[in-house]
């Protein structure tokens, strides 16, 4: 009986040290709810039921962070590394031509009165 505490006591402390460390380790994307500090605190508090929720509930899996956020073509390197320099130059163009055009747009009012 001894024997199951102390293998039991050694694999729940092996648990809680690479929860912290995961935890720890993840970036601030990857923690899910709460802030990263704050799951840290959760894990080192409560050794193995803090564990069980950090990997149950606090992190996200890889790809699942990207389920929920749709990057702008603008904003996606792979999106960017298809283009070619024409088609670059062409965006770059058509989006200040609209900033342009934007700015010039007066609603009546005039700016020296």
């Amino acid at each position: 009986m001894a024997r199951v505490l102390i293998i039991g006591g050694f694999l729940a402390v092996v648990f809680w040290v690479f929860s912290i460390v995961d935890c720890a380790a993840q970036p601030a994307t990857r923690h899910r709810g709460v802030s990263k500090f704050t799951w840290v605190l959760i894990v080192l508090l409560l050794p193995v039921i803090g564990g069980i929720l950090w990997f149950t509930l606090g992190r996200l899996r890889p790809g699942a962070a990207d389920a929920g956020y749709v990057v702008p073509p603008d904003d996606d390197p792979q999106v960017l590394r298809r283009m070619r320099n024409a088609e670059q130059d062409a965006r770059i163009r058509e989006l200040e031509a609209e900033l342009a055009r934007l700015d010039d747009d007066s609603d009546g009012a005039d700016p020296r009165s």
